[in-house]
């Protein structure tokens, strides 16, 4: 034991004093290797990381997995910020803030991949748009290739956007939380692919909020573009066991199929710690953030602001209309929030950050600002923003009846047993 825990002890002291800084090659590398804080063009993109012993090894990261697959194809990749393939070596002292890793487009076009297109979902190829503001297409500026938005009027690629091309790669960082849009463009890509007759390659990344399933299941009545399919908030699912799922369950129109070909997580379980190496939006800048996000969104339905327009977003939340407490913020324009609500007033209001990792929604939240507020008539949006994050008229209702927590979630309860059958056969993880 004393043998092993001192070799232990000099790797780690070997990792920390920067020794272990020869970049490998691309496939034999993990994400856990991170410890920085900057990049060349994502700017406040990156989350501080812990290094592990045995690492977490994302699919992007598997190269000799996929590249043969897309030899002499012309292939189109659906990406973002968070899209990248990290290098070993980004948590020493002599690495530096350009190869810290390399996006998964730049990495496939180095390796002489024909990437002919990009598709960029909600926040825009390079992560830096508002949520719900129009994304356009474009050209991006590092490698000339042409951007095709799917947010906005064209969230589903149309047939002649993916003319020409004989594979589509999906990589795409998500939190897990049925309302994060890009489970939404997951849907329409495979859709709009199986009807065009293109497979897909998804490159599995973990899900961060992976560890619990919770929440209210979507009623079809409020099926939108931030609830589309039958499942609970919090559905503990990688983007690559929501796309069996979108096929095992007849999804897509006319219940058609895509064909997918998988690149699991290496070293995962749905219990892994894993933090985030890249913000996964604009909003959603640390680990703790994207923990509260399932249970704070519900606010972006009533007059509380969650902290956009603020470096706390989604780990505070207040509002002028609730009484003063210990802490106040005041929302002002900034970098994913041109126009916060609330802006440039002072909201009373709680702040997160000592919480305790959540492993279920947390419901307190919402119902004490309700309850603490002055206006409760103005305290729900009168446009049903609301039912469509819950997914269903009920929560509403039951919070402005003065349900107990407890009971609200036992209404909860066969919804998610019937889910979590269903769930089980599309699990990749553990």
């Amino acid at each position: 034991m004393w043998c092993k825990n001192t070799v232990l002890l000099f790797l780690l002291l070997g990792i920390s004093c920067g020794k272990v800084n020869k970049f490998q090659d691309e496939s034999k590398v993990s994400s856990k290797n991170l410890e920085v804080v900057a990049t060349d063009d994502a700017d406040d993109v990156t989350l501080n990381q812990v290094e592990t012993i045995e690492s977490i090894v994302i699919g992007a990261n598997q190269t000799e997995a996929y590249l043969e697959l897309l030899e002499d194809k012309r292939v189109g990749v659906v990406a973002n910020q968070t899209s990248v393939i990290f290098k070993d070596g980004m948590g020493s002292s002599e690495s530096s803030v350009n190869t810290m890793y390399i996006h998964l487009v730049d990495s496939l076009i180095s390796h002489k991949i024909n990437v002919k297109k990009i598709f960029a979902p909600e926040h825009g190829f390079r992560g830096k748009a508002d949520a719900g503001e129009v994304v356009k297409h474009g050209l991006d500026t590092k490698t000339g290739l042409p951007i095709i938005s799917l947010y906005g009027n064209n969230k589903k690629p149309a047939a002649a956007q993916l003319k020409g091309l004989d594979v589509v790669v999906f990589d795409i960082q998500d939190v897990g939380a049925r309302f994060y849009t890009y489970i939404s463009s997951l849907h329409y890509v495979m859709e709009a692919c199986a009807e065009a007759k293109i497979p897909i390659i998804i490159l599995d990344r973990p899900n961060p909020n992976g560890h619990y399933v919770d929440g209210p299941i979507l009623e079809s009545e409020h099926k939108s573009f931030i609830g589309m399919h039958p499942v609970p908030i919090v559905h503990g699912m990688t983007i690559a066991e929501y796309a069996k799922m979108i096929n095992g369950e007849g999804w897509l129109a006319n219940r058609i199929t895509c064909e997918l070909t998988i690149i699991k997580v290496k070293n995962y379980t749905h219990k892994s710690e894993y933090n985030l190496p890249i913000k996964p939006s604009p909003n959603l800048p640390n680990d703790i953030a994207i923990n509260l996000y399932p249970s704070l969104c519900f606010f972006e339905g009533t007059n509380v602001s969650v902290g956009r327009g603020t470096e706390l977003q989604f780990q505070i939340y207040g509002s002028p209309f609730l009484p003063k407490t210990e802490f106040n913020f005041t929302p002002r324009p900034n970098f994913g929030a041109k126009y916060p609500k609330h802006e440039n007033k002072v909201c009373n209001g709680y702040n997160l950050r000592a919480s305790q990792k959540l492993d279920r929604l947390d419901l307190s939240f919402i119902i004490n600002a309700y309850n603490i507020t002055k206006d409760k008539s103005s305290f729900f949006l009168s446009n049903g923003f609301f039912t469509k994050l819950a997914g269903t008229k009920r929560l509403q209702k039951q919070i402005k009846a003065g349900v107990t927590i407890e009971n609200i979630k036992a209404t909860w309860k066969d919804g998610l047993n019937t889910f979590n059958i269903m769930r089980a056969k599309y699990l990749i993880y553990n």
